[in-house]
């Protein structure tokens, strides 16, 4: 199955006999903003207006649990995630369908925990909330409780010693910008650099001018220019488990499994014994 659908093709699902359930993840990454300016409110987005039927859910709460030592967006308490989906009506047979604002950060994030949590169809709308060109609605609707029980393990998942092993065996993808990779800036998290052995791979470079993923034969050519070949094992971070799923899902759509460290380098950096490097290279 693919991991993604296209606007056409979510609305045409949308009149088939067994609808996906719809999740709005709008959220936006919180950093330092000038001032006076409010931060993003992914609520209000949605009730200004979202896909008909669709359920907002909240990253910060019902995707991730509070920051601390596991990292800024650690997995949720599985009793949290589980009541929040099936608030939203997700069963486990009848399909999901994530968006969000359209850099698909956030809705890769609810898709990868969907599948790590064991539920068999869910997919991203490409290109996010812009892609969509029907219809929407400002009223909040009340679905049917859903049966959804989260099973973790349908997908891999890395733990710091886990993503360090990879970087020296297999392939550890580093999806933040290049100059956060390098250790040139550091805007959010207290030590600039990265993991020692990991490949500098921007999320960003996966998409094209109009947010939505390149084609998987171009994907697949960008990945094996970044060592990942047909028998090696993959590994992605990024700041905090959010844009690193946003690669997940791109290695997906070129047809390669690949793992997440979710803790990601807000995790790895919070420990001063952890090896750090510098510069272009990987080590």
């Amino acid at each position: 199955m693919n991991a993604i659908i296209s606007a056409p093709g979510l609305a045409n699902a949308l009149t088939g006999v067994n609808p996906p359930v719809l999740l709005d993840v709008r959220w936006q990454l919180t950093v330092a903003k000038a001032a006076g300016e409010p931060p993003f409110d992914g609520r209000a987005a949605y009730e200004a207006g979202h896909l008909p039927g669709a359920v907002f859910v909240e990253l910060d709460r019902e995707l991730a649990s509070a920051p601390g030592e596991r990292g800024r967006h650690p997995l949720p308490d599985l009793a949290v995630f589980g009541a929040a989906m099936r608030r939203a009506g997700v069963s486990s047979g009848r399909p999901v369908v994530v968006y969000d604002g359209g850099q698909g950060w956030a809705a890769a994030r609810a898709w990868w925990l969907l599948r790590w949590a064991g539920h068999p169809d869910v997919r991203v709308l490409d290109g996010g909330l812009p892609a969509w060109e029907g219809p929407l609605e400002k009223s909040v609707p009340t679905p049917v409780e859903g049966d959804f029980v989260p099973e973790p393990g349908a997908a891999g998942l890395l733990d710091a010693d886990a993503a360090a092993a990879l970087a020296r065996s297999g392939v550890l993808l580093d999806a933040r910008a290049g100059e956060r990779y390098r250790g040139e800036v550091e805007p959010i998290d207290p030590v600039a650099g990265h993991i020692p052995g990991a490949v500098s791979a921007p999320t960003t470079e996966n998409v094209g001018p109009d947010g939505r993923f390149l084609s998987a034969e171009e994907l697949r050519a960008r990945f094996k220019g970044l060592g990942v070949t047909g028998d090696s094992r993959v590994g992605v971070y990024c700041g905090s488990g959010v844009s690193a799923a946003h690669e997940v899902l791109a290695l997906a759509v070129a047809g390669i499994p690949a793992e997440l460290y979710v803790g990601s380098w807000s995790e790895w950096s919070s420990d001063p014994g952890r090896p750090v490097a510098v510069g272009p290279d990987p080590e």
